[in-house]
């Protein structure tokens, strides 16, 4: 099983979420979040005043997955979420060892 955590635009959140319905994935979670990386924030004008802005607002999804859909996901994120702009995001994916669904104490691949 794999992991899957995207840092990506808040306005490509949509476009994201059917693209990735389509691919098959069945739920994920996502998260509301602020942060930087290369582009080091932004400067704004508020009342007047400039300001800068060290973290910018993102949306991160998490996604756990079967080893065989997670290249598709990933995939689907990236054309979903690309705007071929600096601060379009990031992508990880990291393998898990267990999963277990609560209510039915399923494990592995039948929990997700």
């Amino acid at each position: 099983m794999k992991y899957i955590i995207a840092i990506i635009k808040p306005f490509k959140l949509e476009e994201v979420r059917e693209a990735l319905g389509a691919a098959g994935v069945a739920g994920m979670t996502i998260s509301e979040v602020k942060g930087f990386g290369r582009q080091k924030g932004q400067t704004e004008i508020y009342r007047g005043a400039e300001y800068t802005t060290n973290m910018l607002p993102k949306v991160k999804l998490e996604i756990a997955t079967t080893d065989a859909l997670a290249p598709k996901v990933v995939e689907t994120i990236q054309q979903a979420a690309s705007t071929e702009a600096i601060g379009d995001g990031k992508i990880f994916v990291l393998n898990v060892e267990s999963a277990m669904r609560i209510r039915t104490e399923e494990t592995g691949d039948t929990a997700l």
